[in-house]
């Protein structure tokens, strides 16, 4: 399972969504640090390193073959710097098909939500992703019992409803 999401991409047929919850993941990333010290790539998905071309022709090819992406992240306000960086990154998501909401978490708090963020695949399939408290991630669990999959379908359903489109989200 070394590329979980992907091969859950490559499975689907309908729908993957994305729920994020944490403020902070992988703090000693390079692009972060980049960010951090004033690199902005000004909404041009061309400028981005390797890495990201490579997630967003799997978005393209994903939702070119009709599957529905949907990523919503739950953050605390003010933001911490890091979803600062995921807010102003976020064009590259968008540009390659995905559609991309964010939620206040005092907006969430009356939400019965999983404990971590997840992918789940056609409502049916769920990978959960552990992290470590820095935000490393440290396992992953594919999972796909019924009460789980209606968890995690009604808990991002919640989300989504709530949230505000990236579009339109202003970072407090």
């Amino acid at each position: 399972m070394k590329y979980p999401v992907r091969e859950g991409l490559a499975k689907a047929q309908h729908s993957a969504v994305h729920l994020e919850m944490r403020d902070i993941y992988t703090p000693d990333d390079p692009e972060f640090a980049r960010w951090r010290s004033g690199h902005r790539y000004d909404n041009d998905p061309t400028k981005l390193p390797d890495y990201w071309s490579s997630w967003g022709d799997l978005a393209a090819e994903t939702t070119a073959r009709g599957v529905v992406m949907r990523r919503a992240r739950i953050v605390s306000e003010p933001v911490t710097d890091y979803i600062k960086y995921e807010h102003d990154m976020t064009f590259a998501n968008v540009a390659a098909g995905e559609l991309v909401r964010w939620l206040p978490r005092r907006k969430a708090a009356d939400i019965p939500l999983p404990g971590t963020d997840l992918w789940m695949f056609d409502a049916s399939s769920v990978l959960f992703t552990y992290f470590s408290g820095t935000g490393e991630v440290v396992d992953r669990e594919w999972r796909t019992e019924p009460a789980v999959t209606e968890l995690v379908s009604s808990a991002f359903e919640a989300v989504w409803e709530r949230a505000t489109p990236h579009e339109e989200y202003k970072l407090v």
